[in-house]
């Protein structure tokens, strides 16, 4: 289906565990569902401009792309344990079965994300097709002094409001290879920063372990000198999956040639 024929873009929306999601539903094939990163929406990557999705669309591939609870146009509650990964998972599944996707699906995940459909594969494997895994956050044995920042951020905007953690934000150095996408606030409302914080904080991938018992076709893409996004990390989670590919990039022209790069990986033979 070329892309002037592509069905267009229907909104949906899902009331699930005390939250509403919304969610965009874009042409027809088999199932690739899209979990965006944390303090971000589907809107607000989309303004970023990181990657073209047009190429999956035109590999056949149904996207459903959603904000996350809290996130953008989806709802959410004052609760820390709604914004762990393991609770995003559990919103993932969910939408699996509202949709419904008969068959197993493809899964697509950037930081945040990578996180929700790591712990959705691990809870239910057989739904899942293959996983494409984008900047993978820091994890494991460098997950605690990231957890500590998140639960003193937490604090400070308790006490204080958030203008100050957000300057902070605005302020951190960028990847040299994305120093030219726009920095956006964060599109949670400001009363759920804490609790999304505290949830993070909480968070960290599976267990090695774990990883190792996913036989899922696996694509792990990351850029360099981001240190929330280590490459060690995304290394390291690509030798713990059985059947990962790796991908390092290290220029925005490179960057930009991740819809395709998922796109050639959606279409390699079945697994």
């Amino acid at each position: 289906m070329g892309a002037s024929q592509m069905r267009p873009t229907a909104e949906g929306r899902l009331r699930h565990r005390g939250a509403e999601l919304v969610y965009d539903d874009t042409g027809s094939g088999p199932v690739a569902v899209y979990a965006h990163g944390g303090f971000v929406s589907q809107a607000v990557e989309q303004r970023m401009d990181l990657f073209d999705w047009t190429p999956v669309l035109r590999a056949g591939r149904r996207l459903v792309r959603y904000d996350a609870r809290g996130h953008g146009r989806s709802t959410g509650r004052p609760v820390d344990e709604d914004y762990t990964y393991a609770s995003h998972a559990d919103d993932l599944l969910g939408l699996l079965d509202h949709l419904p996707a008969a068959e197993p699906v493809d899964a697509i995940g950037m930081s945040m994300g990578c996180g929700t459909c790591l712990h959705a594969a691990v809870r239910a494997p057989d739904r899942f097709s293959r996983l494409v895994l984008l900047l993978p956050p820091t994890a494991w044995t460098s997950r605690e002094e990231y957890a500590r920042a998140n639960r003193a951020a937490a604090a400070t905007i308790e006490r204080d409001g958030p203008q100050d953690w957000i300057a902070g934000r605005d302020r951190a150095p960028r990847p040299a290879v994305v120093a030219d996408v726009p920095a956006f606030p964060p599109t949670p409302p400001e009363p759920l920063l804490p609790f999304i914080l505290r949830g993070l904080a909480r968070s960290d991938l599976p267990p090695p372990a774990a990883l190792g018992s996913l036989h899922r076709p696996a694509l792990v893409m990351t850029w360099v000198d981001d240190p929330g996004h280590p490459v060690s990390t995304a290394a390291a989670l690509a030798g713990h999956l059985p059947r990962a590919e790796f991908h390092l990039s290290r220029t925005r022209a490179d960057v930009r040639t991740w819809g395709l790069r998922i796109a050639d990986f959606l279409t390699g033979p079945r697994p």
